[in-house]
């Protein structure tokens, strides 16, 4: 006789599940009442009156949900995820963030996908790896009131083309009150220059900022002044310090880079992004990277992350029409001026006319002043005098040779030439007297 096999069915449930089982199970032994599995469960009438037909007619499994091991209704086109993976995969997309992923991957392929979706694509595929950042408590400094009041500068040299073109740097303005990119140009290096003619520019488009917040990099301030300097009651000031003081800004020093979080962060973003962005589009030099800057990135980067300021004044000022920009914006340096009146600079003379506004003598300190086109001006006392480059300083001619005639002396001006001192001549006697012999002293009993 063959024995029956009595195959007991598995059921896994939730918690929640396990709870409506024993609940549903009670109002149907009638133990508690539909009233009080409302009570407990926290569901309608309605939905306890179905729990129970559907026990009746199921048992216990109709406390499970029917959809479970379904597959859910938000999940994947395969063909979409595996055109999204191919294009990921590509090495032009290689360092892209998830996010930023996946807005390139709607504009250029059309797939769009959130953010989260592409996270863990890029994480299962190995594509992304989620890093740790280490934070650190500082305090929160409020934005400023209006655009224009604090500008917030900096450069950050960076291999923005990925080895396709020249390194470069990219200098930024960026105002504290919205993070809005007031003026932004890649530039060959950062110095003094460069940044005089970026600032001309800067001042040309929005006018004299309030304060400029900036670093203690050598161009901002001078970290180490000379002995004289320091003994001084004034702070020896840097060409870009001391030609915005003439412009009327104020130039602030932060204490460490974490103080300009508004320029800092935003590099975060620009070597995140810019970079990719000039790696998609091919660009390879400096002048077709400042054409797409000003173009396309600077309008959709303000767009995307600029916020409203809490007051829509413009505190930027205009230009006075005594503020000439050519003479403010330009290195200035002290030099003497020599007894032929010329002076020297950078390796170049310089002669001072004769006809003069001003009367100037030798050792007067004549401010040399270069411009940003290259041109070179002379002032004393804040007036530009008559002057000339020339070739070399203009010399005296010297004095022809003589012939040596094996004495002491040959130049024929000098007094005695060719005569020998006398053998008693003042010269060739001893410099000290001769020792004369003195009588021994008696000792004192």
């Amino acid at each position: 006789m063959e024995e029956e096999v009595s195959v007991q069915e598995v059921i896994t449930m939730s918690k929640r599940e396990a709870t409506r089982n024993h609940v549903i199970h009670n109002v149907l032994e009638g133990r508690i009442g539909q009233s009080d599995a409302v009570k407990i469960l926290r569901l309608g009438g309605r939905q306890i009156r179905r729990l129970c037909a559907r026990v009746r007619s199921e048992g216990t499994r109709g406390i499970v949900h029917r959809l479970r091991g379904q597959p859910s209704n938000n999940q994947l086109d395969p063909e979409l995820l595996e055109k999204a993976l191919c294009a990921l995969h590509e090495k032009i997309w290689e360092g892209f963030g998830p996010k930023f992923a996946s807005e390139k991957l709607e504009r250029y392929h059309g797939i769009r996908l959130s953010k989260e979706t592409v996270r863990q694509i890029m994480i299962q595929t190995g594509a992304w790896e989620k890093g740790r950042r280490s934070w650190r408590h500082r305090q929160w400094r409020e934005r400023r009131a209006c655009i224009g009041m604090l500008v917030q500068v900096d450069g950050s040299d960076h291999d923005w083309f990925e080895g396709r073109g020249p390194r470069c740097a990219l200098l930024v303005f960026i105002d504290d009150a919205t993070s809005q990119i007031l003026y932004a140009e890649f530039v060959d290096v950062e110095d003094t220059l460069t940044l005089m003619r970026s600032t001309w520019k800067y001042l040309k488009r929005h006018g004299r900022a309030v304060a400029f917040y900036v670093d203690k990099d050598s161009i901002y301030k001078i970290n180490f002044p000379a002995k004289y300097e320091s003994l001084r009651l004034d702070e020896p000031m840097t060409q870009f310090t001391r030609a915005m003081g003439e412009l009327g800004i104020e130039v602030i020093c932060a204490e460490s880079p974490q103080a300009k979080g508004r320029v800092e962060r935003g590099f975060d973003t620009h070597q995140d992004r810019l970079v990719k962005e000039l790696r998609l589009r091919g660009i390879l030099d400096k002048a077709a990277a400042n054409r797409y800057l000003w173009d396309e990135y600077v309008p959709e980067h303000n767009a995307r992350f600029a916020v409203e300021a809490a007051n829509s004044t413009d505190a930027h000022r205009p230009l006075l029409a005594t503020q000439k920009l050519e003479e403010i914006l330009s290195l200035r340096i002290e030099r003497t001026l020599m007894n032929d009146y010329t002076l020297r600079n950078d390796n170049k003379f310089y002669q001072v006319l004769e006809q003069q506004v001003v009367r100037v003598k030798p050792g007067d300190k004549i401010e040399v002043e270069q411009r940003l086109d290259g041109s070179m001006h002379l002032r004393f006392k804040g007036i530009y005098l008559n002057a000339k480059a020339i070739a070399q300083r203009p010399y005296r001619p010297l004095l022809k040779a003589q012939p040596s005639r094996g004495k002491i002396y040959d130049d024929p001006r000098i007094k005695g030439v060719g005569s020998t001192p006398a053998k008693n001549h003042p010269w060739r006697r001893p410099f000290l007297p001769d020792r004369v012999a003195l009588a021994p002293r008696a000792v004192a009993a």
